[in-house]
């Protein structure tokens, strides 16, 4: 018995309602994904097509072998997944899997492994990069079921937010790649493409490797940091000496880019971190405001920013960052003392939580070890764009609110800029005042979608 064979009689046919708004869909779903599954409550997927195409196809946007495939993950900070449903996000928002049926969309949402899952022996199983492979491999699930599956699985749109969208970012980099082809024999995937068609991404957690000196570039000065609810937090002497220290490195990763902005200027960093890179960041600023000015939005009234009738001008960038506040310690994201959800993601079975910088393993406080070089490249799009070996989609959309400090703006704005050099068409934007989360423009990103798949 084929246990990947897609069974299109196995269903239920379901309704959802949000805000008075009603979704009528065919649910095939907990189809386990891979022959070989290390833990089958996340390498799982549920499929949901629009009732119309059963019920009147002759009304219906797209045909059953036409609509494209909305491909949402639900991975959170690392953490594993489960299979996203049509509803509410966590801020009570409609999700992208309820606006996507209602737009004609069949939806594919894969769960994943994630950080801190363990099996019965208590080995580790959700270590990098088991949240990419399990993705990849729904992926080519998909493809494997091309003939039998509604839906056209040369149009699959996959979306994330924070880890999510990092996640979103390497499917859309990493496509076929051979890094990741032992892992996927290993759970018995399909022996398919995991290449996909294009690639929303809400507020990348990525390129981790370089996210604490970014994050200084940014935040360092600000010793009082603010996570989440938790009470307020102040930088030790030591952390203050190591925010100093990160922020030194991050001009000269910045250069060795080679970045240019959408006319050809090169884009680049002093030593004191000032310079035309940080001047591109401050127009997208200014964009933002402008572009909610033109929606008839108020932007409000702040000493950094300059209104005068149409046109914004960000006139104080540290006044600007005091007013988005530090979210993290330094070092942001590895720990000198491991207690991060990105130590535990670069884990092994046997041991929790490792390095994944040079610096911070280089002054760990942990006696911590250091994760292997290959494990870290490949939970890192950038080591993938413009790769030979690999089949990058040529769509990608970003987002990344003005005031998002998860991580730096500097992380979202590399990434656009070098999808972009790399010859990708990337939509890239910081929605004003919109804090680290994701799905809240869907009428936009399904208008952005439905452009490149009609």
């Amino acid at each position: 018995m084929d246990t990947l064979r897609f069974d299109h009689s196995v269903y239920t046919v379901k309704e959802a309602e949000f805000q008075g708004r009603k979704i009528r869909y065919r649910a095939f779903e907990d189809l386990v994904y891979v022959r070989k599954p290390v833990d089958p409550e996340y390498q799982r997927m549920n499929l949901y097509v629009p009732e119309i195409y059963y019920e009147e196809p002759e009304k219906a946007r797209f045909t059953l072998k036409t609509a494209p495939i909305f491909f949402p993950n639900s991975v959170g900070g690392y953490m594993p997944g489960l299979p996203q449903e049509p509803g509410a996000t966590f801020t009570g928002i409609m999700n992208g899997a309820f606006y996507a049926l209602e737009q004609g969309f069949v939806v594919a949402a894969p769960g994943a492994r994630g950080r801190g899952l363990t099996d019965a022996d208590g080995r580790f199983t959700g270590m990098a990069p088991a949240c990419l492979v399990d993705l990849k491999a729904a992926v080519r699930y998909l493809r494997y079921n091309r003939d039998r599956i509604p839906g056209d699985t040369e149009k699959i749109i996959s979306n994330g937010t924070s880890a999510g969208g990092a996640l979103s970012a390497l499917l859309g980099t990493t496509g076929n790649h051979k890094d990741y082809e032992p892992y996927l024999e290993q759970l018995g995937a399909a022996r398919e493409r995991d290449d996909i068609f294009a690639a929303s991404c809400y507020c990348p957690i990525t390129n981790l490797e370089h996210g604490d000196m970014a994050y200084e570039w940014e935040f360092c000065g600000l010793d009082a940091y603010y996570f989440r609810d938790q009470p307020e937090g102040r930088l030790t002497d030591r952390q203050k000496e190591l925010s100093v220290m990160e922020k030194e490195l991050f001009p000269g990763y910045l250069n060795s880019l080679g970045l240019c902005d959408g006319t050809g200027k090169a884009l680049s960093l002093n030593e004191d971190g000032t310079g035309s890179f940080r001047d591109y960041i401050t127009s997208l600023v200014e964009r933002a405001a402008e572009k909610e000015m033109e929606k008839g939005n108020e932007i409000g009234e702040h000493s950094w920013l300059n209104a005068e009738g149409e046109e914004v001008r960000l006139t104080d960038w540290d006044g600007y960052v005091r007013f988005r506040t530090r979210m993290k310690p330094a070092p942001a994201f590895d720990d000198v003392e491991m207690k991060t959800p990105e130590n535990e993601l670069f884990g092994t079975e046997t041991t929790s939580r490792r390095h994944f910088t040079e610096f911070s393993f280089r002054h760990s406080e942990a006696e911590g070890e250091m994760a292997e070089s290959d494990q870290i490249r490949m939970m890192n799009p950038m080591n993938y764009i413009g790769d030979g070996s690999s089949d990058m989609c040529r769509y990608f959309r970003i987002r990344h609110g003005t005031v998002d400090r998860d991580t730096s703006l500097a992380i979202s704005a590399i990434l656009a800029l070098s999808l972009k050099e790399a010859g990708a068409k990337v939509d890239y934007a910081l929605p004003w005042g919109k804090p680290h989360s994701g799905d809240y423009d869907l009428e936009e990103l399904f208008g952005w979608i439905g452009n490149l798949a009609e």
